[in-house]
């Protein structure tokens, strides 16, 4: 691979956020909502875990929800780094009032070790001790990359001192790791301290730091995905790629002898553009990655968790800036557009944790001071930064990477750009461009042709028609630009289908850039928690979800697609027509779907077809289990565990065999406290792996033994599930009971999902 990848000589730079301005009506109010909502925040009560880990009275309560848990303190470094944002574009001095007072409580704080945080130390010594622990180097990223935006941003020296001392902390205990605890940690979610060690190095120019980034980088991960093996199945989503991120930077920062890294930030990046991905960008069902190519069977309520799609834009951006590649900034558009702008309520500007993909389900919001998800956390940093990716340049070269309604302040060219797109509703882009001193510049303006272009693009200036240079789906304009110059692009549209690679008559529907999707009512829309107060929508009610051509197949409808799904006259909206739905389905904009039940994804089949036989059985199953469930663990998922209040000794989470779970080691055990119906007959169903054969794990049920498995004689690389009675004694009176599990004298485990379950009529 190495002799093939193809780098540009010089890497293409950025602009500040003070040098590009958003001007489209959808930009400006995402933005102003959010710097709304960070002026809201209390700093006191941000800061009120950190007084206490130190030993000083807090001056107010923490915040509730996550905010009360092991990752406390997560949300502060995400705050610091959109404040840092907001404020280097606003220069507002609210802003900077607040994060010098933060810096400064922050700084009092820190112990003399140079340690800071919300949570004590312990968790650390748990993580090297395979105790669960609710992923402290996670939160430990957050911390860092936050104060070294702030020091940016503002140039801060104590932020920087701040910063620079809990590295050398970092430092001092990873020094400390032998091989085999370092393999401990990285088993557990680290986020990205691998890369924000690599830019705490470029500030600070220390070699510790840099020794500690490496320590964070996990070597037998990225030899597997440079050799081009898909290992994803099983893996957290948002575990791996800022791993990848860090990769990345290690060649960013150290240069062309850490090209290995380079190369395999490449392939994970094709692997899940290409293989994991749906056509919004987003991916992962449950946070996790599943098999490549597997997406249909995988659409749920919980698929495209919002902080995956802000760490590949991170990783999709910087490939960009060395490569010059359009496949980078075509993925950019798509997921800017249909997962992030798609993830915030315009009129709340609350964001979102989950994306569903299966048809049925609707939009959930968090509250603004109630639950501190992850996604609350990224969502403020993906709204400080929407204009950080519209324009790159070198020297006198401008690339386009976006056509967004903008103001572009090009200082080293002494030159503005105005644009104004009328996308997504009307394929136009005007350019006018403005000369600081009234004269001309040598200029070269690259203007993309995105993916979704249909027909020829048109380009003019000041009313005629030029014909650019094609380059790599660019056309190139060279020439000596004057002052008050126009162009005009026209781009043309059309209807799109995107179909799922595990069944291409599962297709979506896209225009220009963005996804449709159709609005399904309001009916009954009732949330369900999981995880850690982590809200998902419910389906009760039978949603269908396909649609039957008349008197024509599926293929044949799907082949004239512009003559059957029509846009509506003066706005932007397209129906069926063909169809059992023509009189039902409205398709607008997904980023603009907020307030209903939506599908974005559509099975088109033949109404005598086995295929739909099968997707009704399926269906029906599905609507079973979930109606047989009484609570739920993703086991090995480090929130919904701590939710059922997970204990244990000699016990690690991971993925094996491509299903996420926990094992535990000859001596050890783990328990969860999992809710029961008194007066039902109750289940426990648990997974196992059939490769752990002749191995016995023993089930405590409230300290009394209630089951034991051994696995077959035989190896086989398969997992099977097993359902047990629980019995009326065991839950009566009880709303939950603890179940413990213990192995022989070998390592044993589960995996997948750990329910308890009450007795439903057609469900084996």
């Amino acid at each position: 691979m190495g002799g093939s990848l193809k780098l540009r000589s010089t890497s293409l730079e950025d602009f500040g956020l003070n040098r590009v301005r958003l001007l489209g009506d959808y930009h400006t109010n995402a933005f102003a909502k959010e710097l709304a909502y960070l002026k809201q925040y209390e700093p006191d009560r941000l800061l009120a875990g950190f007084r206490e880990t130190r030993g000083l009275e807090p001056k107010a309560d923490k915040y509730p929800g996550w905010e009360t848990t092991e990752i406390r303190g997560h949300t502060m470094g995400h705050y610091l780094s959109a404040c840092a944002q907001a404020y280097e574009q606003t220069q507002d001095e609210e802003l900077l009032k607040r994060l010098n007072y933060i810096i400064s409580e922050l700084s009092i704080s820190q112990f003399e070790s140079g340690y800071l945080s919300a949570f004590p130390e312990t968790l650390i010594d748990n993580v090297e001790n395979r105790k669960p622990a609710w992923v402290p180097w996670y939160t430990m990223h957050k911390i860092i990359a936050g104060l070294i935006d702030v020091y940016r941003a503002t140039d801060s020296a104590e932020a920087l001192e701040t910063v620079k001392r809990l590295g050398d902390w970092v430092a001092s205990r990873t020094s400390r790791w032998s091989d085999e605890l370092q393999a401990t940690v990285l088993a557990v979610e680290y986020g990205g301290m691998n890369d924000c060690l690599y830019e705490l190095y470029k500030v600070t120019g220390e070699s510790k730091h840099l020794e500690a980034a490496h320590r964070f980088d996990e070597l037998p991960l990225f030899e597997a995905i440079q050799s081009g093996k898909d290992i994803l199945r099983g893996k957290h989503a948002n575990t791996t790629i800022p791993k990848f991120i860090g990769a990345l930077n290690r060649y960013l920062t150290v240069g062309e002898s850490e090209r290995f890294y380079l190369e395999a930030a490449i392939q994970f990046w094709d692997m899940v553009v290409g293989h994991h991905s749906y056509m919004t960008g987003g991916n992962s069902e449950g946070e996790h990655f599943g098999e490549p190519d597997l997406l249909d069977a995988k659409r749920s309520d919980v698929t495209c968790e919002t902080c995956n799609s802000y760490n590949m834009l991170k990783l999709t951006r910087e490939l960009f800036k060395l490569t010059g590649d359009r496949k980078y900034a075509d993925f950019y558009e798509r997921t800017y557009v249909n997962a992030i702008l798609s993830s915030q309520n315009p009129e709340t500007g609350m964001t979102m944790y989950f994306q569903p993909m299966a048809t049925g389900y609707f939009k959930i919001y968090g509250s603004p001071f109630n639950h501190f998800w992850c996604c609350t956390g990224t969502g403020m940093e993906s709204f400080t930064k929407l204009n950080d990716s519209v324009y790159f340049h070198s020297e006198n070269r401008l690339y386009f990477a976006q056509y967004t309604s903008s103001l572009l302040d090009w200082q080293e060219q002494g030159v503005k750009l105005t644009v104004q797109s009328g996308l997504p509703s009307v394929g136009e882009v005007k350019v006018s461009i403005d000369i600081a001193d009234g004269g001309s510049r040598e200029l070269e303006l690259h203007l993309p042709i995105p993916y979704w272009v249909s027909g020829e693009a048109e380009v003019s200036i000041n009313g005629e028609k030029v014909t650019g240079n094609l380059q790599h789906a660019y056309v190139v304009i060279e020439r000596t630009w004057r002052h008050g110059d126009q162009l005009k692009l026209s781009l043309p549209m059309k209807i799109m289908a995107s179909p799922l690679p595990d069944n291409p008559n599962v297709v979506g529907f896209q225009y220009g850039p963005v996804v449709l999707s159709a609005a399904l009512g309001r009916e009954d829309m009732e949330k369900a928690q999981v995880g850690v107060i982590v809200q998902v929508p419910t389906r009760k009610m039978l949603v269908k979800d396909f649609i039957i051509p008349t008197h024509m197949s599926p293929s044949e409808w799907l082949a004239n697609l512009d003559q059957h799904v029509v846009q509506e006259e003066g706005r932007l909206a397209f129906r069926l027509v063909g169809t059992d739905e023509d009189e039902r389905l409205v398709f607008t904009p997904h980023y603009e779907q907020h307030q209903e039940r939506y599908g974005i994804y559509w099975s088109i089949v033949d109404a005598e077809s086995e295929e739909l036989k099968r997707h009704l059985e399926q269906t029906r199953m599905e609507t079973l289990v979930r109606e047989a469930t009484i609570d739920s663990i993703q086991v090995g998922n480090d929130q919904y565990e701590l939710q059922h209040e997970v204990a244990g000794e000699s016990t690690v989470a991971g993925a094996w065999e491509g299903w996420n779970g926990r094992v535990v080691h000859p001596g050890g055990w783990f328990s969860y406290k999992m809710k029961v119906e008194p007066g039902e007959q109750n289940y426990l169903q648990v997974t196992y792996f059939a490769g752990h054969h002749g191995r016995t794990l023993t089930i405590y049920a409230n300290g009394e033994l209630f089951a034991s498995e051994t696995t077959e004689p035989g190896y086989k690389r398969e997992f099977v599930t097993r359902r047990y009675l629980i019995p009326n004694e065991l839950a009566q009176g009880q709303q939950a009971v603890e179940f413990k599990f213990e192995p022989d004298d070998r390592m044993n485990g589960i995996y997948g999902v750990l329910r308890t379950m009450r007795a439903v009529e057609g469900l084996n």
